[in-house]
């Protein structure tokens, strides 16, 4: 079935860049007024390279730890979904810095939702394009707890849905503090599996 029959646009803002140089183990990235992107993915970033070791997201696909593109180089979330995100846990705020994202958006509804290839083109010249949505995971929760004893556990479940996208360069350039984002949605089908019949 058609979802879609051309690209649609959407236009959005970036609220904040963050960049976090440690490795995998500890997710709290720091906040950067601009931030360069090339083909590798954000300098200075832990995630950035053309190519990283597979994880257990691919571990259908490659045997752990076998080289595979990088298409998870950037990690993007929104400011409407991460206030729906602390309200199911009952906090008050939940950071960005706390999930190790590298940039939070505003003005795009349903974020995590929005399908692969979806374009990202910043008015500093980058360009990044969408992966996939973000899975949740544990490792947040760990350090939500830090701030808010007791709620850590909530954040998996709460987080569902609205955890955000990974990303990755399509084109170098810069991404500034309230940099406009043109979104351009590419065309939706459902794809069904054709039964044996």
């Amino acid at each position: 079935m058609v979802m879609a029959q051309r690209l649609k646009k959407l236009e959005a803002r970036t609220e904040v860049i963050l960049v976090n140089s440690t490795p995998d183990e500890d997710l709290s990235s720091s906040r950067v007024p601009s931030v360069a992107a090339s083909y590798a993915g954000l300098q200075g970033e832990s995630h950035s390279g053309l190519v990283r070791s597979s994880c257990v997201r691919v571990r259908h696909q490659y045997p752990q730890g076998t080289e595979i593109r990088n298409t998870r180089q950037i990690s993007i979330v929104s400011t409407e979904e991460l206030a729906e995100i602390a309200d199911s846990m009952g906090i008050a705020e939940l950071k960005p810095e706390w999930l190790g994202a590298n940039l939070l958006v505003s003005g795009i509804p349903h974020f995590s939702q929005i399908p692969p290839s979806t374009r990202m083109i910043f008015d500093g010249g980058a360009s990044l394009v969408v992966d996939l949505e973000n899975s949740p995971c544990k490792y947040p929760g760990e350090i939500i707890e830090r701030h808010h004893p007791g709620f850590g556990k909530l954040f998996a479940r709460a987080a569902v849905g609205r955890r955000g996208v990974t990303a990755w360069v399509e084109r170098e350039g810069h991404i500034n503090t309230g940099d406009a984002i043109q979104l351009y949605i590419p065309p939706q089908r459902i794809y069904e599996i054709p039964t044996k019949g």
